[in-house]
C-alpha cells in the first residue's frame, strides 16, 4: 500500500468515526438547541431581545450520503458597549468605594455565600458536563473531572481561608503599637479564562476574587459560553446584587471598553501574552492596575541519554496529547539525545498510533474533535513549513484530517526557522529536535520567550542537577521524569517571561486577589478600652477576634 493510500484510507476512517444522530448515546445526546436569551446584571435576569450569536458543537453527525453537519448547541446574546457599561456601573454600586454589603460582610458569611453557590452548581453537574463536552469537544471523562475538580478547588480555597483567617484573628503588640493585619479586597475584577479548561481555569481566578470580597464582571470564554447559562441562577441568588456581572459579546470590542474606563482594579485573564498586553495599555491608570495572567507557554522535554524510554515515551505521550494537546502546560516541544533518538521516536510513534480516536463520549478516547475551526489549517500549514525546510512526519497518517478531526503528527527534525521551533502550536502536533550537548538543549530554554515549565528524563543524578540548578532559574517548574502539569492545585503555578504574572494556587491566589490591611493604635489604657468595646461588642467585621470552625 502506499503512503498516498494510507492516507486516504485514514481520512475514510476518520469520516466514519462521525456518527449519525441514532448512533450517538442517549444520554449524551443535545436534545434540543439552548438558545440563552438570558442576562445576569446587577442582580437581576434580563430578557435579551438584540442580536445573538449561534454556538455549533466540533462534532458533526454524518448523514445517510457521508456529509457531514456540525451539531448546533444553540446560541447566546451579543451584547454590546451599553450592556458592559451596565455591568461597571453595577460592580461600582455593589462595591462602592468598599463600602458595599459584599465588601464588608465577615469572611464567614462570604464563605457562605460560596458554599451556597457550590451546592447549587453541584444540583446541575450532568448538564454543566455535557455541554462542556459538546462545546469543545472534551472527552466525556475529562469533562467530569473537571467539574469535579473545580468543586473541589472550590472546598480548598474556602478550607485555605478560614486557616488564613483565624490566622489573622489576633492583635500584634511592637514597640508600643497595638495592631490587627487582614487582607482586604481590591475592587472591580474583569475575569476571562481560556476555552481549553473553560469551568476550572475560569474559576481558579473568579472564586478567590469573589471570596475576598472583590466585585467581578466577568467575560466568558468565546468557546465554553453556554456551560455557564446553568449557572447563572446560582451566581444570581448566591451573592449580593452586582457581585458579579456577566457581559458577552465580541471580545475585542467589549474587554478594551470595560479597561479603558479605568474602573478595573484586577485584570484576571488566561490567555495570550498579546491580549493581556493590550489590555493593560488600555488602562488609563495602570499604577492602581494588578494583573492575574496564565499566559501561553512552549514546555520542552529534555530526554537525556540514559533516559528510560518506556517511561518516557508514557509520559510525552500523555504530556504532549492529553485533550489533544490544548493544554498550556502541555510538552509542546521535545528535544532529545541523538544517541536515543531513534529509539525513542520508534517507541514514541508505536504508542501514538495505539491511542482512540474518536467522539468524547466514546469510552477509552484519547483524541478528540478541535473546538477550534481554523486550527487545522494553522497545524497543516506547520507541517508544510518543517517539510518545506527538510523536516518529515514520522508516524503512519500524521496530519490526517477530516473536518476538526486531526490525527496526531510527529515531527523530526525540527530546527530554528520553523514555525513549530518556537510558536506554540496548542494541538495535537509534536515537534522533535535531536541534541548532541546538553547545552543545545538549555540554550532552547534559555531562549525561549516563554518561562513556565520544562520536563527532564533521565537517571544520572549529577546530570539531571546540572540541569536543575540552570532551569529553576528560567522556568517556574522543573519535571523530573514526568510530564508537565499544574496539579496538584495547592502548588504554585506560575510561569517566567511572557507566560503568566503573579501567582495561582489555593494559598497563593487568596493573596493575589487581595492586599495587606491593618488597624493601628498606640499602646494605651484608653486605646484598650476603645478596641475592647469594638470586639467584645462584635461592632467590626474586620476588627475582631473570630474564629471559623
Amino acid at each position: 500500500m502506499t503512503a498516498t493510500d494510507a492516507h486516504g484510507n485514514l481520512k475514510e476512517s476518520l469520516l466514519a468515526l462521525f456518527p449519525e444522530e441514532h448512533q450517538i448515546a442517549e444520554a449524551c445526546r443535545i436534545l434540543s438547541p439552548l438558545h440563552q436569551r438570558s442576562i445576569l446584571l446587577d442582580g437581576e435576569m434580563h430578557v435579551w431581545k438584540g442580536e445573538t450569536r449561534p454556538v455549533f458543537s466540533p462534532m458533526c453527525v454524518r448523514g445517510a450520503d457521508g456529509s457531514l453537519t456540525h451539531v448546533e448547541l444553540g446560541s447566546y446574546p451579543m451584547t454590546g458597549i451599553a450592556e458592559a457599561d451596565a455591568a461597571l456601573a453595577a460592580a461600582e454600586r455593589a462595591y462602592d468605594h468598599g463600602r458595599g454589603q459584599w465588601p464588608t460582610l465577615s469572611v464567614a458569611e462570604r464563605i457562605a455565600c460560596v458554599q451556597n453557590f457550590t451546592n447549587q452548581i453541584i444540583a446541575h453537574r450532568r448538564e454543566i458536563v455535557n455541554l462542556i463536552m459538546w462545546e469543545i469537544g472534551k472527552s466525556l471523562a475529562d469533562s467530569e473531572k473537571e467539574f469535579d475538580r473545580t468543586v473541589d478547588y472550590i472546598n480548598a480555597t474556602i478550607a485555605e481561608l478560614k486557616q488564613l483567617d483565624n490566622g489573622n484573628s489576633r492583635f500584634q503588640i511592637v514597640d508600643g503599637t497595638i495592631a490587627q493585619i487582614r487582607r482586604s479586597p481590591l475592587g472591580i475584577v474583569l475575569c476571562m479564562g481560556p476555552y481549553n479548561y473553560p469551568m476550572n481555569e475560569t474559576f481558579t481566578t473568579l472564586i478567590p476574587a469573589l471570596i475576598m470580597g472583590n466585585v467581578v464582571v466577568f467575560k466568558p470564554p468565546r468557546f465554553g459560553v453556554l456551560l455557564y447559562y446553568p449557572m447563572l441562577e446560582a451566581f444570581r441568588s448566591a451573592f449580593p446584587r452586582g457581585v458579579i456581572n456577566i457581559v458577552y459579546g465580541q471580545g475585542s470590542v467589549v474587554v478594551p471598553h470595560v479597561m479603558a474606563s479605568g474602573k478595573v482594579n484586577v485584570l484576571a485573564l488566561i490567555g495570550s501574552s498579546t491580549v493581556a498586553d493590550q489590555l493593560k495599555k488600555a488602562h488609563p491608570k495602570s499604577n492602581r492596575l494588578r494583573a492575574v495572567l496564565g499566559l501561553e507557554a512552549k514546555n520542552a522535554a529534555i530526554i537525556l541519554p540514559d533516559a528510560d524510554v518506556e517511561l518516557t515515551v508514557k509520559e510525552c505521550i500523555a504530556g504532549s496529547l492529553s485533550f489533544n494537546g490544548q493544554r498550556c502546560t502541555a510538552i509542546k516541544m521535545i528535544l532529545v539525545h541523538q544517541a536515543i533518538a531513534e529509539r525513542f521516536l520508534r517507541r514514541f510513534c508505536e504508542e501514538i498510533s495505539k491511542l482512540k480516536i474518536g467522539m468524547p463520549w466514546e469510552k477509552g478516547v484519547t483524541l478528540t474533535p478541535l473546538p477550534e475551526m481554523n486550527k487545522v489549517a494553522y497545524m497543516n500549514d506547520c507541517i508544510a513549513d518543517a517539510v518545506g525546510q527538510g523536516a518529515r512526519v514520522l508516524n503512519e497518517g500524521g496530519g490526517t484530517s477530516v473536518e476538526t478531526l486531526f490525527y496526531p503528527a510527529v515531527v523530526y527534525p525540527v530546527k530554528e526557522g520553523m514555525k513549530l521551533y518556537r510558536e506554540e502550536q496548542f494541538g495535537p502536533l509534536i515537534p522533535v529536535a535531536p541534541f548532541e550537548d546538553i547545552e543545545t538543549a538549555l540554550e532552547y530554554v534559555i531562549s525561549s520567550d516563554h518561562g513556565q515549565q520544562v520536563s527532564i528524563f533521565g537517571t544520572n543524578p549529577d546530570q539531571i542537577a546540572s540541569l536543575i540548578d540552570p532551569l529553576v532559574n528560567q522556568v517556574c517548574r522543573v519535571n523530573i521524569n514526568c510530564q508537565c502539569q499544574r496539579s496538584p492545585d495547592i502548588f504554585p503555578f506560575t510561569g517566567r517571561k511572557d507566560s503568566a504574572e503573579g501567582t495561582l494556587s489555593v494559598h497563593d491566589a487568596l493573596r493575589a486577589f487581595s492586599i495587606r490591611t491593618m488597624v493601628a493604635a498606640k499602646q494605651t489604657d484608653a486605646t484598650k478600652t476603645l478596641l475592647d468595646a469594638i470586639v467584645l461588642g462584635h461592632k467590626s467585621n474586620f476588627l475582631n477576634t473570630h474564629f471559623i470552625l
